[in-house]
Order: C-alpha cells, then structure tokens, then sequence
C-alpha cells in the first residue's frame, strides 16, 4: 500500500510570527522526508500558494484562521478565509470551497477554544488537532485525544512548525490521497510520529515578531483574497 508522510500545521514569513521563507520551507520539507506539506499560515494563503508554485506536488494549500473563538486549520483551500469572523461563518466558507477543515490546538492557552464553542462546531469540522508539537503542556494535546476518542473525531498532528528546525516533529502517516475527499476518507487510520518541542521554540516566534515590528525582516500583508 502506498503512504503518504503529511506535515498538517506550519508557517511561513507570510505570519507575523515566522521567518520562513516559502522556498526554505519547501527545501527542508524534502529534505525531511516530507511527501505532502500543508502550509498553514495564520489567515493568508499567500506563502502557501507560493510554496506550491515551487513544489506544486509537494504543497497543499492550507490556512490557520482566527476566528471570534478559537482557530481553525484547513487544507485544500482555494479562497483565502479572512480573520474576525465567527466559527460558523468560517466553516461555512470553508464548506464552500471543499476544505478539509480541523482545529488548532483546541485546549491549548494559545487561543485555545471554551468547551461550549468546541462542542457547537464539531458536527461540522472533519478532524480536530489531537497533536500540537508546540503545545506549553502535553496534558494540552492528551485532553485533545480523549475528546476526540470521546466524539468519535478524526485527529490531525502537526509541528506548527515556525523555524525550518521544528518541521516534521509531529507527521501522520496515511494511505496516498487526492483532495479533501481522499484525505476525509484515509485521515482515521493514520499513523502518528510525534514529538514535543521545547517550550523555548517559543522565542523564535517572539524573535520574528519583535524584528517585524521593529522594521528589521520583511513583512508580508494577507492577500486580498476573500
């Protein structure tokens, strides 16, 4: 049976918080041993869409999106969902286009979700994360597996990597796919490779923030996609 070794959660210089540049990305993500890479940054597929003009094979187009409670993460995008709105609104776009859609590290303190607004969405969403590689806590992502187990959920893992250093810490392993329909179809007997980061990783996150702000690395606005 031929697999496929997936990243489900990452960024690049297209969020606020990294630095990555979507060709570095895609070099590391070969050099791993990636075979699908969901480029997921926060409310813009612009580095995603770029990575994927570099490794159209390789890339998936994918988006973390901020809603009024909590984040969504999504692949198979085709329109870029804007922050703000609220977790219905979003999904519903989402639903539009196709997307596979799951949900970043729902207890997590890093705009985790409440449990009453989890519980609204869940009927609607194909997977949650039940394995967050930056997580502060790994009470975080095993209270992620018991609600998953307890709802009969799929479960996405994923390094949310920031820094090329952090790609790949967190991969699922799955029967080869194509689109959101395939991926729906193998998500549940995926194999799960997964290893917490340092908390310290953090600082990489603050480091790329504090030079964007400063004026000290490029920064790239979301597109205008809606």
């Amino acid at each position: 049976m031929d697999t496929l070794r997936v990243e489900f959660h990452c960024h690049t210089i297209f969020s606020k918080d990294s630095l990555t540049k979507p060709k570095t990305l895609v070099e590391a993500a070969r050099r791993k041993g990636l075979d699908r890479l969901i480029v997921t940054d926060h409310n813009s597929i612009a580095g995603a869409l770029e990575a994927k003009q570099i490794d159209p094979e390789l890339v998936i187009v994918g988006e973390e999106i901020l809603t009024t409670r909590g984040e969504l993460l999504a692949a198979f995008v085709t329109e870029e969902i804007p922050a703000g709105l609220t977790p219905l609104e979003a999904i519903r776009r989402l639903r539009e286009q196709g997307a596979f859609i799951s949900v970043s590290h729902p207890f997590d303190g890093r705009r985790g979700w409440e449990l009453a607004d989890l519980l609204e969405i869940i009927p609607l969403v194909d997977a949650i994360e039940t394995f967050n590689a930056r997580c502060m806590s790994a009470r975080f992502n095993l209270q992620a597996q018991e609600f998953a187990r307890q709802h009969n959920l799929a479960g996405t893992v994923g390094s949310d990597a920031h820094a090329v250093m952090e790609l790949a810490r967190a991969t699922l392993t799955v029967e080869k796919f194509t689109g959101a329909d395939g991926l729906r179809r193998v998500i549940c007997a995926g194999v799960e490779n997964v290893r917490l980061s340092s908390p310290l990783i953090h600082l990489t996150s603050r480091y790329a923030t504090t030079l964007k702000k400063m004026g000290l690395a490029a920064t790239h606005a979301p597109s205008k996609r809606s």
